[in-house]
């Protein structure tokens, strides 16, 4: 401590112990008589003035007194001056230096702070990761733990169905043999059936010279007529749907008009040799009629879809509708119930026939660009034929093994039905043709199309035999049926506007026009006996002609 302190901290108490010193000095102040004349403010401040002498001089002397200690006081201090001047330099120093560090460690500090956080954020972040690793290992091993247990389940699975195969596949060893066996015993029954078939050729040949020789008798007689009648039948009543020939009429008169469907009726057909007319329509039913009376037979129903066309078989044993449910549908005419429901075709089926050789063989066509071969006692597809165009009309040849098609494109096509392969072909329309009608002779097929002609074609040469057309004429759909008359000698068509225009083959010329019909005539079919005609319209109604 220096010397300039100490005097500084005396001087410092004795200032402060002034107050006490001047009470006693006051008290003993006596103040001359004459100065009480004065103000009270005066007389204060000489008060104050001589205690502050007084004060000065006992200040002189105590400071007198107390010389001596400070002096011998402010030796030791002033020699140890030097050692704390320095002292506290170096102190100084290390002061300084301190506070460098402290502002070095305070960066540090910072630095490291901001470090930790990073850390303890990442860390964070890090045991979040953990968690959902975590949380995705156990579904893992979850679902390892039912993969497992799938696994084990499809390996019983595998071994149960490399059991069935095993099974199966011996099946099917025994089965080919079976098969074998049966092919063999098919071909020898075909080699029997040829046989048969050539002695049956033979007597046929023998019953055509027979039936030649007795035209040449009958003619010579006058009675050609009659011969051509009684023979016929002889010739044909021994075959399965035997037609027998009767000359067909022009008729000019409507007999019945049947409310028959809802919707409208696109196809009609008479049973052969009967006047039993059967009809289907829109409202997806099929129904049989008395033409004679002109009343319903019978009502056969289970059709899923509009019926677009019919055929019966030569027994008059089952009827086919196709159906825009993309299906056939078989009923039995005895019992009215369906018999088999063929489907494998992909769109609405527009065209049905059966054969006239065998009434098991069915084709059909449909708007999937098929035609399908089926086995009717079997119930199922025999032969498709896929082709470009779609089909709207077909028909067997009287042989059953040719299939004469109508399509869309204005074509008519002939396919082997065993091998499934385009005969011949030929432009018949410059528009689609809407419908197909074999002659009685099976020789010519009539074909209508949607430019309103109605042609003859030679099914041998594909040849043109005839042209029919007429102003009025319209075919009113892509499925309007036109029909050739039992006798071969006339054609009937239906037209747009309801009439029915019919032709003589023979003048090629318009023989009558019929008009019942307010709307568009859809079908006609003309009865095996030769009479009546029957027609259908967009309404639903038929109409017998006589």
């Amino acid at each position: 401590m220096s010397y300039n302190s100490l005097k500084n901290s005396v001087l410092l108490t004795l200032f402060l112990s002034i107050p006490q010193l001047l009470s006693p000095i006051l008290t003993q102040i006596r103040i001359p008589f004459p100065i009480l004349t004065l103000s009270q403010e005066e007389l204060a401040r000489e008060a104050i003035k001589q205690a502050l002498k007084d004060l000065k001089k006992r200040h002189l002397l105590e400071e007198g007194a107390h010389a001596p200690a400070y002096i011998a006081l402010s030796r030791p201090i002033i020699s140890q001056g030097s050692e704390w001047k320095e002292k506290a330099e170096n102190l100084e120093v290390e002061l300084q230096q301190c506070y460098k560090a402290q502002s070095w460690l305070s960066e540090q500090l910072v630095v490291e702070v901001a470090e930790s956080r990073a850390l303890k954020a990442s860390l964070q972040e890090k045991e979040t990761t953990i968690a959902e690793l975590e949380k995705e290992l156990t579904q893992t091993r979850d679902e390892c733990s039912q993969l497992k247990t799938d696994l084990e389940e499809k390996i019983r699975a595998l071994e149960l169905v490399m059991i069935e195969h095993q099974e199966l596949k011996a099946q099917l060893e025994q089965v080919t043999i079976r098969a074998k066996n049966a092919e063999a015993e098919n071909k020898m029954l075909v080699d029997r059936w040829m046989l048969q078939k050539m002695q049956d050729a033979e007597r046929l040949n023998e019953a055509n010279a027979l039936y030649e020789d007795m035209i040449e008798r009958l003619k010579a007689s006058g009675l050609e007529k009659l011969a051509r009648e009684q023979v016929d039948g002889i010739v044909r009543r021994s075959e399965e749907g035997a037609e027998f020939f009767v000359e067909s009429t022009v008729p000019s008169v409507c007999k019945h008009r049947i409310n028959a469907h809802e919707g409208g009726c696109a196809s009609i057909l008479f049973e052969y040799n009967s006047g039993k007319l059967i009809s289907g329509g829109q409202d997806r039913s099929i129904k049989m009629w008395d033409t004679s009376t002109g009343s319903l037979i019978q009502n056969f129903s289970g059709c899923l879809g509009s019926v677009l066309d019919l055929a019966i078989t030569h027994d008059n044993r089952f009827i086919i509708a196709a159906s825009s449910s993309n299906n056939l549908f078989v009923w039995d005419v005895s019992s009215g119930r369906i018999r088999h429901t063929l489907t494998g075709h992909k769109d609405k089926v527009c065209a049905v026939d059966v054969s006239k050789v065998s009434s098991r063989h069915v084709v059909s066509a449909a708007y999937d660009r098929t035609i399908k071969v089926w086995d009717l006692q079997k119930g199922y597809c025999t032969n498709t034929i896929v082709f470009h165009s779609n089909c709207n009309a077909l028909c067997f040849s009287t042989d059953g093994l040719t299939i004469c098609s109508g399509h869309v494109d204005g074509n008519l096509r002939l396919w082997d039905i065993q091998t499934a392969k385009l005969l011949s072909e030929v432009a018949a329309h410059s528009l689609p043709i809407t419908s197909l009608s074999l002659s009685r002779n099976g020789y010519v097929v009539l074909t209508s199309g949607r430019d309103n002609l109605h042609n003859l074609f030679d099914i041998r040469s594909l040849e043109v035999c005839g042209t029919f057309r007429a102003t009025g004429n319209r075919v009113a759909s892509n499925w309007s049926r036109s029909c050739i008359s039992p006798d071969d000698n006339y054609i009937a068509a239906g037209s747009s506007d309801g009439s029915i225009y019919i032709w003589s083959i023979t003048k090629a010329d318009i023989v009558s026009t019929l008009k019942e019909h307010t709307s568009p005539v859809l079908s006609c079919t003309w009865s095996g006996l030769g009479k009546p005609l029957a027609s259908a319209d967009k309404n639903g109604i038929v109409c017998t002609w006589t």
